[in-house]
């Protein structure tokens, strides 16, 4: 292993205990009784699914993708970059995974988004060109970095530019290697941390789609 994986592998696990450090001060540190959450095997939901603010992003056809884009379905959502050398290819092979158990269990279809964190670089023909090697059905968006940065923060999520001058691409992104459920009200109701597991995933989904939304 080189150098450069070994300290991406040491900023994505703080950047997963910083993350995890802000979902427990936001849920858990609450004063008054504490609201009971649905028991999953490789998630934790929130116990009170958490609103999303506002925001404006641009998708991977060039549209526009607001609050409104994630209601009235389930979305598996995480937070990369196409040029990402690790982390984002196991993020979108685990949204096939997932993809495919859901669809073979029947249950809801969700949509499968990827926030690109690195505008500079990811086009919407890029970004659609990268998601839709995985599924032509999942979906890309990005933005401003002042809109990128407030949805991660709604998240939980953690992004920094890594500047690698003796690189051909001159910088890289460290981020948050979690994927986060979005239910369709468009609220975070869960988030998975690695290592990913599609099947308990799909169980988790389970759950979470039938004691949230009896509609489906």
């Amino acid at each position: 292993m080189t150098a450069w994986l070994r300290a991406g592998g040491a900023a994505v696990a703080l950047l997963a205990a910083l993350a995890g450090l802000w979902f427990g001060m936001q849920w858990f540190g609450r004063p008054g009784p504490a609201p009971v959450a649905p028991q999953l095997q490789a998630g934790t939901a929130l116990p009170q699914p958490k609103p999303l603010k506002p925001f404006t992003l641009t998708d991977q056809d060039g549209g526009t993708l607001t609050n409104a884009g994630l209601h009235g379905h389930w979305t598996f959502a995480a937070i990369g970059y196409t040029t990402c050398p690790d982390v984002c290819p196991m993020t979108m092979a685990t949204f096939k995974a997932l993809s495919g158990r859901i669809a073979a269990a029947g249950g809801p279809v969700p949509q499968f988004l990827l926030v690109s964190v690195d505008p500079g670089r990811d086009t919407p023909e890029r970004l659609a060109q990268y998601v839709r090697h995985f599924d032509p059905s999942f979906q890309g968006a990005t933005g401003a970095d002042a809109a990128l940065a407030g949805v991660a923060r709604d998240l939980g999520a953690l992004f920094a530019r890594v500047e690698d001058p003796g690189s051909a691409l001159g910088y890289t992104l460290d981020h948050s290697a979690s994927i986060y459920l979005i239910d369709p009200q468009g609220r975070l109701a869960a988030l998975f941390s690695t290592p990913h597991d599609p099947a308990a995933m799909a169980r988790d989904f389970a759950v979470l789609a039938g004691a949230g939304s009896p509609q489906f």
